[in-house]
């Protein structure tokens, strides 16, 4: 197993100010990285994955508000057929980025490793079929048609989710993002928890770990994510994104090495560390 973890328990806030100056550079850069990818005809699949109002929408956003509309794609799926039930990869290839491309899901197959399990949306067989062939398809993606996934799954707490699912079901302007399934899943936290851990102990492997995101704080969220994206893959004219100065005292970097946990590290030792990580 191979997660890659953001943490950020020690880092309660983030000035307005500060926010902005960190948007601003990281979306350049990836502008930079968009401009690289169309140059060479590359294919990126960036997957948000995470329980009800963990902020996948709102990071997605934030990736995309300056994006080149022609370029890059937002995916989210609704109900699946009966016959997308049946094929459940093939659905999902109709929407790969092709080249020159980049594909933001909002959910992605993994849909099938944690909300549909939890809600009793699939088989049991549907289920194990899903998780004994994901890693194959994924590294043929990869390997065979050279494209680049990535996988982020944002986490919150428990009391996290139920103040933004009463904010939203209080809003007069978001309570329509309170779905059915939504209502539903609140009951099910442990359900899902079990799915979750088991989709990290099967799916997340050398060549597509999850990038597992501490979702408490959005804006944090957001900004991390996308440096971690930035910061992994490479393109023309890259700035070295060291965290702001803000960031110094997180403590919020981790990894596992041979099955042990080296948390609260700075930037700094998790550079060193992350080469050798599980």
């Amino acid at each position: 197993m191979s997660i890659i973890e953001y943490k950020f328990e020690q880092y309660n806030s983030l000035a307005p100010s500060q926010y902005k100056k960190e948007k601003y550079n990281l979306q350049v850069e990836l502008l930079k990285l968009q401009e690289d990818v169309i140059s060479k005809k590359r294919k990126i699949a960036i997957c948000f994955e995470g329980r009800d109002t963990a902020g996948k929408s709102s990071t997605i956003n934030f990736f995309s508000e300056h994006l080149i509309p022609s370029n890059f794609k937002y995916v989210h799926l609704g109900i699946p057929s009966p016959e997308e039930k049946k094929h459940w990869f093939k659905r999902w290839e109709h929407y790969l980025p092709k080249n020159g491309q980049i594909v933001l899901f909002d959910r992605s197959w993994y849909t099938r490793a944690l909300t549909e399990p939890t809600l009793g949306y699939c088989t049991k067989p549907q289920y194990e079929e899903f998780m004994t062939k994901v890693n194959d398809w994924e590294k043929n993606l990869i390997q065979k048609h050279n494209i680049e996934i990535i996988k982020f799954y944002f986490s919150i707490d428990k009391d996290q989710q139920t103040r933004r699912i009463k904010a939203r079901k209080n809003s007069k302007l978001k309570y329509w993002k309170l779905s059915a399934s939504d209502k539903l899943m609140v009951n099910k936290w442990d359900i899902f928890t079990l799915y979750k851990n088991q989709m990290f102990d099967i799916t997340s492997t050398q060549f597509a770990p999850w990038v597992v995101i501490n979702a408490n704080n959005k804006m944090i969220a957001r900004v991390s994510a996308l440096r971690y994206l930035l910061n992994n893959l490479d393109y023309a004219d890259k700035t070295s994104l060291e965290p702001p100065q803000w960031a110094e005292d997180l403590g919020n970097y981790s990894c596992h090495i041979e099955g042990i946990l080296f948390d609260n590290l700075s930037y700094e030792q998790f550079k060193i560390l992350a080469p050798f990580s599980d």
